[in-house]
């Protein structure tokens, strides 16, 4: 896992989408086990998932904090053999949705979700192997 692509992709996405210079995010890697949990507490769903976002402001709001995007490295490894990718691929992909949601994006429909993987595609440069 290279530490400073996920610092790369942070500051990417950031810029992308004109955040402050000053903003902060805090990036936890953390496995299924401790993702349920976060999960089941705070969405009500008892299963593991890739990547969780929690806000410090309101959504689209930007300030000086964002927020904490949680992202599952087994579940990330697991979905990175699925679609292709390297786990750093997968670990770039799934944090940059994180930030999109802390942002005011949101997935609730597949035309939402459509629109947000095609602005991650354009930030990244690349497919995201969806």
């Amino acid at each position: 896992m290279n530490e400073q692509r996920l610092v790369w992709t942070a500051e990417k996405v950031l810029r992308a989408e004109q955040c402050s210079e000053n903003c902060e995010l805090s990036v936890l890697l953390v496995d299924d086990e401790t993702i349920q949990g976060l999960n089941r507490e705070y969405l009500g769903k008892d299963s593991p998932t890739d990547v969780l976002s929690f806000y410090q402001n309101e959504p689209g709001e930007t300030g000086d904090v964002l927020g904490d995007v949680v992202i599952s490295v087994e579940t990330a490894e697991r979905q990175s053999r699925e679609y292709g990718e390297t786990l750093d691929e997968e670990l770039e992909v799934l944090l940059g949705h994180g930030i999109l949601h802390l942002l005011g994006y949101t997935d609730y429909t597949e035309e939402m979700a459509g629109k947000m993987a095609e602005r991650l595609e354009e930030i990244l440069g690349r497919p995201i192997g969806r």
